[in-house]
């Protein structure tokens, strides 16, 4: 394998060979999702895969954090003014396959960091939110920088976690507490949860990772894939169950009153604007009015 830049993935080798790090490479937009990013990502982890000195992969942002979510200059603000449409124009109806087709491919992208040979590590420091935090999760380890933040915002409005990884990490109980209010975590809180391996100063975070994969890839690659194999296998069923179900319900959440009302404010007013709305205290119902008010 040879380092390869992508439009929007940076994919090298470490100084011995064994380690390949991915670089989501948008740092100008906090590495923002874009139509692109997911099969860039997917195509640089089997690029690891398939060579046969890598015995691990880390991945991580460039820039101020690790990666933002979904690109909502390029979504939530892209609705025609004066149209009701959530992901799509529903003047003739909703078709929910058409969201299933475009989001199940993205989770499908993402998983690729769970289904790897290769374990997979996540540096995260800055922000892993939204469809970034379905990224960081999808990973085997997550090592977060303290001062770091993760979480699901669009849990409030507008999207589901596609891939569905809270409660596998979490238990059941502490996976509600995040999705039901879409509250951002810092590092700390997410180690003390149980949500991620180990939170560490900012300073120490690159440091920690590299010891944490200079002892994996002193593993023979082999030995790596039959414990990942047999660990994966105990959750395989229940993650690709709750997958499905999940990118179903993230078009449904796109579409329904409230998602609809996020993205025509964001069309008017910008996404920091309907952002702003969604995150205040009040019930769907202040989202409602503040969002007529504005039209």
């Amino acid at each position: 394998m040879s380092d390869s830049t992508t439009e929007t993935v940076l994919l090298e080798k470490s100084v011995d060979g064994k380690v390949a790090y991915i670089t989501l490479n948008r740092p100008a937009h906090f590495n923002a999702i874009t139509s692109s990013l997911p099969r860039e990502l997917r195509a640089a982890v089997r690029m690891a895969n398939a060579d046969g000195d890598i015995h691990c992969i880390v991945l991580k942002g460039a820039g101020p954090g690790f990666c933002g979510g979904y690109d909502l200059t390029l979504t939530a603000e892209t609705a025609e003014r004066g149209k009701t449409q959530g992901s799509q124009d529903v003047s003739k109806g909703y078709d929910p396959f058409q969201d299933y087709q475009m989001m199940k491919e993205n989770t499908e992208c993402f998983a690729e960091l769970f289904h790897s040979h290769k374990p997979t590590v996540a540096q995260v420091h800055g922000a892993a939110v939204a469809g970034g935090s379905d990224i960081a999760l999808s990973c085997d380890l997550v090592v977060m920088a303290d001062d770091a933040r993760i979480g699901y915002p669009p849990s409030r409005v507008w999207g589901c976690p596609t891939t569905a990884m809270w409660a596998y990490r979490v238990g059941v109980e502490k996976a509600k507490r995040i999705l039901f209010t879409g509250d951002l975590i810092s590092g700390k809180e997410a180690e003390a949860m149980g949500l991620i391996l180990q939170s560490v100063p900012h300073a120490q975070l690159e440091q920690t990772v590299k010891l944490l994969t200079d002892r994996i890839s002193s593993v023979p690659i082999n030995q790596l894939w039959m414990q990942k194999q047999v660990i994966n296998s105990t959750i395989e069923g229940g993650v690709a169950a709750s997958q499905r179900l999940a990118v179903v319900f993230d078009g449904l959440t796109r579409n329904s009153p409230e998602g609809i009302a996020f993205q025509q404010m964001a069309a008017k007013q910008g996404f920091k604007a309907a952002i702003k709305a969604r995150d205040s205290p009040g019930k769907s119902e202040e989202y409602r009015r503040r969002w007529k008010s504005s039209l």
